[in-house]
């Protein structure tokens, strides 16, 4: 148990062509991570398949994911998704206009 914790909402550098994307906490399989986008999107023609299942929540701002299978999910705050492992998707946009928060909790395949 720790004594102090820290506030998703700040220690926000400015962000670049890059989103910023911290580690949050790690575990016997599990991690957790914030990520902030101001803008950004993947790439054309990129799709995210990754070997972990991963739990989104949209904190701030908004965003819209794409699926490989043609579906589109616009995300508001409070907003959240459980992605399969292997399912194909790609972030189609996010809020130009101030920070998008996420976080992410990663998982191998099959873990609750």
């Amino acid at each position: 148990m720790t004594d102090s914790s820290d506030n998703l909402f700040e220690g926000i550098p400015e962000l670049t062509d890059e989103e910023f994307a911290e580690e949050l906490a790690r575990g016997d399989g599990v991690r957790v991570e914030r990520i902030v986008s101001r803008g950004h999107r993947s790439p054309e023609g990129f799709w995210y398949d990754q070997d972990e299942d991963e739990w989104v929540v949209l904190l701030r701002g908004s965003a819209e994911l794409e699926f490989a299978d043609g579906r589109r999910l616009e995300m508001r705050p409070g907003h959240h998704v459980w992605i399969p492992a292997h399912e194909r998707h790609r972030v189609a946009r996010t809020d130009g206009d101030g920070d998008t928060v996420w976080v992410c909790v990663y998982a191998r395949p099959g873990r609750p």
